[in-house]
């Protein structure tokens, strides 16, 4: 179909998608502040983070589908008018319940955002331009990880904690436009109906699983509130799994991680996704609290993280083409523990140089590890199964992250809480310090007790070593792994587009829908490596 001012609509729904990328990572520079400011403890200020990566991991799921059956265009300003008022109502909260609402709303706009997003494309653009459209998407939202920390430093030393989501509602308002002027509806009438049963499992299956990890710190894990809780989560996603494998069209398509080189590739991004996500919810805090800078300065010292995952992102597409993706991913899970093994020996006097050191570390390995892996399992995806396989990494992706946040914050957590000295302080502040070390700080100059102060520094120093020792172990174990099983991905391109062991996977072809090119649930092109559609990005921006 052709569309006018085509161009006009890629930029509205590259804005769009923009905000997905500012909002994984602008609430992370924030953290110390609103402990300050909310009250919020250790356990809210993760789900403050976490709310918005559950919903929007378990969401996406159904999306593809719900685009296809009631029109994509439609679900897509559905899910912008979602997002817009999650923001408007982040920006006038004061209290951590209320942010977290905010955030859970925000979360499910943006599962609607993505994927209905990509799977549009295909009615504005076709051929070489299609796929140099869904390749400046997908920079829009990497654009918008490493410009969310710099965007809310500046904000909040300049306004009130809630203008970090005023940058949303102009963004999201232009998208919304370009959707209703420029944008034609397209929907496929043979699409199945949505099996809500299947998104409720997956929703609250995930759900309950991460609030039983942020929880358990503080009521214990025998608590039989946290052990129901996380027993029913995990039945809850084993019945989705069970329900999903009798679909004809599955939202969740299983059987895809039996190509070895799609599963084992998706592992390690969701590995790659726990650590970057998990250490986002640490530094931040480690480099505004301990270190003294203030927001827009913790903004920017976050940068040499970024800086090494922007380096490789560029040299890598040369080295995966002549040594494959095994030995990059294996030398990337090196780099990232020996990172963290550096990290772990960091103590509250510890300087920024230090830290710059394994920062930029930590940024090379990641990315060494995720865009490789990315690339590989994308570009193994059976025809006719673009968009259930992309849909299926993107979930997992996501679902790493959050558990990343959730699992390695109740490491800091309940490092800090053991650690932190409140003798000689009344019960009442001892257990309001023992929330968070900005709590801690907080009652300590209150009650003029720099001992308290300094007890809480040194605790959650080292309740970030631990995270970090963690981390650095599970790579490790990860690399070893990585040697014994993931395939050659050098194999898989000398076979013209016919996938590793496809005969494990049972092609559908009712699944090959419009929209399904461009992976309609997910975020790339399958069969498309990542690194050339950046380059495609460059080349089509460039005309």
């Amino acid at each position: 179909m052709a569309v006018k001012n085509r161009w006009l609509a890629l930029v509205g729904l590259t804005i769009s998608v923009l905000v997905i990328g500012f909002d994984t990572t602008i609430l992370n520079v924030a953290l110390p502040t609103l402990a300050a400011e909310t009250g919020a403890s250790a356990g809210e200020l993760q789900w403050i983070i976490d709310s918005y990566a559950v919903v929007y991991a378990a969401a996406m799921l159904p999306a593809g589908l719900l685009g296809d059956r009631f029109g994509r265009r439609k679900l897509l300003i559905t899910g912008l008018v979602i997002f817009l008022g999650g923001s408007v109502m982040g920006t006038f909260v004061d209290t951590p319940g209320a942010l977290i609402g905010a955030r859970t709303i925000m979360g499910l706009g943006a599962a609607l955002i993505m994927p209905l997003t990509l799977s549009l494309i295909p009615t504005l653009f076709k051929g070489e331009e299609q796929t140099k459209a869904i390749a400046i998407v997908t920079v829009g939202v990497s654009i918008g990880l490493p410009l969310g920390p710099l965007i809310s430093g500046w904000l909040l030393d300049h306004f009130w904690w809630g203008s970090v989501f005023v940058i949303n509602i102009p963004l999201v308002a232009v998208g919304i436009l370009a959707a209703v002027l420029l944008i034609p509806e397209t929907k496929d009438p043979t699409a199945p109906r949505i099996d809500i049963i299947s998104a409720v499992l997956g929703i609250l299956g995930l759900g309950a699983l991460v609030y039983g990890v942020i929880e358990a710190p503080a009521e214990g894990w025998g608590d039989p509130v946290i052990l129901a809780t996380m027993t029913g989560g995990a039945l809850m996603l084993v019945g989705l799994v069970l329900r999903e494998k009798r679909q004809p069209r599955p939202m969740v398509d299983l059987e895809l991680l039996r190509n070895p080189t799609f599963g084992w590739n998706t592992l390690f991004l969701i590995l790659g996704m726990f650590v970057f996500m998990g250490l986002l919810f640490v530094l931040p805090q480690y480099l505004q609290v301990i270190q003294g800078n203030d927001a827009f300065g913790t903004g920017l010292r976050l940068m040499p993280l970024m800086a090494g995952m922007i380096v490789v992102a560029r040299i890598v597409p040369p080295l995966s083409v002549r040594f494959g993706t095994r030995p990059l991913v294996v030398t990337g899970l090196l780099i990232m523990s020996t990172a963290m093994f550096i990290g772990s020996a960091t103590d509250e006097n510890t300087g920024y140089g230090y830290a710059v050191v394994w920062m930029v570390l930590v940024g090379l390995g990641t990315s060494m590890v995720m865009v490789p892996a990315l690339d590989t399992a994308l570009g193994v995806l059976p025809k006719g199964k673009e968009g259930t396989g992309s849909s299926l990494s993107t979930t997992l992706r996501q679902v790493g992250g959050a558990v990343g946040i959730a699992l390695l914050g109740s490491v800091l957590n309940a490092v800090f809480t053991n650690e932190i000295d409140t003798g000689g302080v009344p019960a009442q502040a001892a257990e309001t310090a023992e929330e968070s070390v900005v709590a801690a700080q907080a009652v300590a100059a209150q009650l003029d007790m720099p001992q308290l102060a300094q007890s809480a520094e040194s605790a959650f120093v080292s309740g970030m070593s631990a995270v970090l020792l963690i981390c650095g172990i599970a790579g490790v174990v990860a690399a070893v792994l990585a040697v014994l099983k993931l395939p050659d991905s050098r194999e898989n391109r000398t076979a013209e587009d016919k996938p590793a062991d496809t005969e494990d996977v049972t092609l559908d072809k009712t699944d090959t829908k419009p929209g399904a090119e461009t992976g309609a649930g997910g975020e790339e092109k399958a069969g498309q490596p990542l690194t050339e559609a950046l380059s495609d990005a460059a080349d089509g921006a460039g005309k």
